[in-house]
């Protein structure tokens, strides 16, 4: 049975931000959670990598289980590490998978690396360096080729606000295959300025966009996880009922005349206006009972 390297929590590391960063056992659903500062960034079941607990990765779990024919490979690249939830969920679905993984804090791999191993025979190639750069670094050959592309990326509890801009999505586009998906996690609180900017600037790079979460998440009545699908191609009308379906709490997937209502009046982030995300509180994960 595959378990974690230590029976109580670790030392802390610290990042290059002054955060600090350390695994503990889940109190709620078994496994791990690797925390930032005290909050809970991702979750990790050794002995079953397809266990997504937070609600959102949930939700891009679904969207991930709809690309291309069950089981079969893709060319995967995750922007932003946390504990390799995602990785070793694509890894574990659709084997020999190739996968690129960009992430800031060399300290963080390490940790995650020794207390919560990968998969053995897993490809999934670790970068280090900011996402965006390393993004305009990857091999030529990956170029249109990418089935799906993650953007997933926090410095301490906020997303940066140059990962969030026109040119940066222009960027990711410019990676995805005809059919590729890209999945934005985007946090946010009362009101959703800052979603209802980022579905603008998303629609502004891409003609096909939905978005995923939980009904009073999308009404703005508190603070939660939106999830973004964008891709060159239509996204599938018989997807909808899966992906209603993926969370414990009730669902809403928003697209064409209810996302225009949705992103009006919400201007565009470039790179010379945009800002980042808010700060999330401390129940932007939702756990599952």
């Amino acid at each position: 049975m595959a378990r974690a390297r230590f029976e109580e929590p670790p030392a802390s590391v610290r990042l290059s931000d002054g955060t600090l960063a350390h695994i503990v056992r889940s109190e709620y659903a078994g496994g791990w959670e690797l925390q930032v500062d005290g909050t809970p960034q991702s979750h990790v079941d050794l002995d079953d990598p397809t266990h997504l607990h937070f609600e959102y990765v949930a939700r891009m779990g679904a969207v991930i289980d709809l690309l291309k024919m069950p089981g079969q490979p893709l060319t995967a690249v995750h922007l932003g590490a946390g504990a390799l939830t995602l990785p070793r969920y694509v890894a574990a679905t659709r084997p020999d998978s190739r996968q690129q993984v960009i992430e800031l804090e060399p300290a963080l791999i390490e940790l995650v690396r020794s207390e919560l191993p990968l998969p053995r025979g897993a490809s999934i190639r670790v970068r280090i360096g900011d996402a965006r750069e390393g993004l305009g670094r990857l091999p030529a050959a990956l170029v249109g080729n990418v089935d799906l592309l993650i953007s997933d990326v926090f410095a301490g509890s906020q997303t940066p606000a140059h990962l969030t801009t026109v040119e940066f999505y222009t960027a990711a586009e410019r990676m995805l295959a005809p059919h590729g998906v890209l999945l934005v996690n985007v946090a946010d609180g009362a009101g959703l300025a800052f979603a209802r900017r980022q579905v603008a600037t998303v629609r502004a790079v891409f003609p096909h966009v939905i978005v995923l979460a939980e009904v009073q998440v999308l009404k703005g009545r508190r603070f939660g996880n939106l999830v973004i699908a964008a891709s060159r191609t239509p996204l599938p009308s018989q997807w909808l009922p899966r992906l209603m379906a993926a969370g414990p709490h009730p669902a809403k997937v928003a697209q064409d005349v209810e996302l225009d209502e949705f992103a009006r009046g919400a201007r565009v982030a470039t790179d010379a206006d945009s800002t980042p995300s808010p700060r999330p509180a401390a129940s932007v994960f939702e756990r599952r009972p």
